[in-house]
């Protein structure tokens, strides 16, 4: 059974993977020009579904809690989140939320690790993330795998 990890925003992390085998990208989910704002949601929705063509051992799905920014920022990430927890419904999918100092704590050994250090742990476990959002995706993964993946 897989395990899919999100870190969730316009460039949206992914890493997908069981035990030896993973594999890691980012997702531009952002409106295109003439789009509506709404359209983030239908190309994360759409990103989800190749997953699972591809994957259709997929048996969790964990992303980065949503923190409460305010604003624009607050509401994109409720979205996201709604999009991720409907879809996995349909499908009969688990999927969690972890907070982002969880992340950070097993990948780094610190809870408010900048960007760069957990960009650094991942690349010492072998991986070659593009940035931090593809970073963030791979530590989730990798807390997955430690928790046991898919409950």
């Amino acid at each position: 059974m897989r395990t899919l990890a999100l870190d969730m925003g316009s460039r949206c992390g992914w890493a997908i993977g069981k035990a030896g085998e993973v594999c890691s990208g980012v997702w531009d989910i952002a409106p295109r020009r003439g789009e509506s704002p709404g359209m983030r949601y239908l190309h994360l929705r759409a990103h989800l579904q190749h997953v699972r063509a591809a994957y259709p051992d997929l048996a969790a799905v964990f992303y980065e809690q949503a923190h409460h920014r305010g604003g624009a920022a607050t509401e994109y990430a409720v979205g996201c989140v709604a999009t991720v927890q409907a879809w996995c419904a349909e499908h009969g999918i688990e999927h969690a939320a972890v907070h982002s100092a969880t992340i950070k704590k097993h990948a780094t050994g610190k809870g408010n690790a900048p960007k760069d250090a957990v960009m650094a742990a991942m690349r010492g476990r072998g991986f070659t993330p593009a940035d931090d959002n593809e970073a963030d995706a791979l530590a989730l993964l990798d807390w997955a795998f430690a928790q046991g993946g898919a409950r």
